[in-house]
Parts: structure tokens; sequence; C-alpha cells
């Protein structure tokens, strides 16, 4: 009775870190799943936003931290390094696209956009983070070329966004 109830809690436990590794599905994607599975990351972003830059910064590494054992085990269950189906790094590194930065529908979609094109270019050293094994590797170029994207971004809004909003566009 109680190795029946262990295994029923590790499959469901399993069956949460899977769901949480591919974005509820949006790693499931047929059409582009690292930037569909991105679009979770857009309201934790938001929510982050809210805690003054500090709280932003520090929730963004709670988010990260966490991604690196889930994207590992989903790699391990799929069977495939960085498997396109793993999408927890991409929307749990997201948040960290936006640290210090206003949130507005401009500078989310600049943020979103500067992610997704670092993260396919892989400009050094997130080349070099994705091939560190496991999790690690699954996340921390992501982490990286999210840093990539944070600057981007802070160049985009201090010479452009920010004037744009101050005109209410």
């Amino acid at each position: 009775m109680l190795k029946a109830m262990q295994s029923t809690f590790l499959s469901a436990l399993q069956r949460l870190w899977l769901a949480i590794a591919t974005g509820f599905g949006a790693g499931r994607s047929r059409w582009m799943p690292g930037t569909v599975g991105t679009l979770p990351g857009l309201p934790l972003a938001w929510a982050a936003a809210k805690t003054g830059v500090l709280g932003h910064a520090l929730l963004a590494v709670a988010m990260i931290l966490p991604a690196i054992p889930i994207c590992g085990m989903a790699e391990r269950h799929f069977g495939r390094k960085d498997d396109r189906r793993i999408v927890a790094d991409e929307y749990l590194t997201f948040p960290l696209t936006m640290i210090g930065v206003p949130i507005t529908p401009w500078t989310l979609l600049a943020a979103f956009f500067f992610h997704r094109f670092f993260d396919v270019l892989k400009l050094p050293p997130a080349r070099q983070m994705q091939r560190l094994p496991g999790g690690w590797g699954i996340v921390l170029d992501d982490a990286v070329s999210g840093l990539q994207s944070l600057a981007a971004n802070h160049l985009l809004y201090w010479t452009l966004l920010r004037s744009l909003s101050a005109q209410g566009l």
C-alpha cells in the first residue's frame, strides 16, 4: 500500500515537472515552440516588475534556479539534449529581460523580440553555456541570452521607447 502511494505521488510529481518544463503545453506547439513557450513569461515579468527593481531581480533568479533541475529532468524524460518541447528555460528566464525597465506594451514587445533573437543567435558566452550538461546547459544559455536582451532592452528604452511612452504611444 505504501509503495503504491509513493509510486502515485512520484508519478504525479513527474507529471507536474513535465507540465512546468513544457510550459503547460506551450512547448508542444508545432509552430515555433520556443517562441510560443516564451509567452508564459510575459505575465511573470509583469508580476515581478510590481515588486521593484531589487524584488524583480530576486524573483528572476528565484525562477531561474528551479528551472535547472526541472529542465534536466525533462531532458532525461524525453531522452534528447535540450528537446524542443522543453520551454521552461524560455519563460522562466524571460523576467530577467525586464529588470529595471518600465512595463509597457512596447517594452514587453521589445524584450520578447530581443529574448528570442539572442536565444537563437547564441552570442558568446551563451553558446558555451549551452554545452553544459543537463539542465545547466538548457537554462544557463537562456539566462545569458536574457542578460544580453536586458542590455538591449535598456538601450532601446533609454534611447527611444522612453520618449514614445512620454508621448502616450
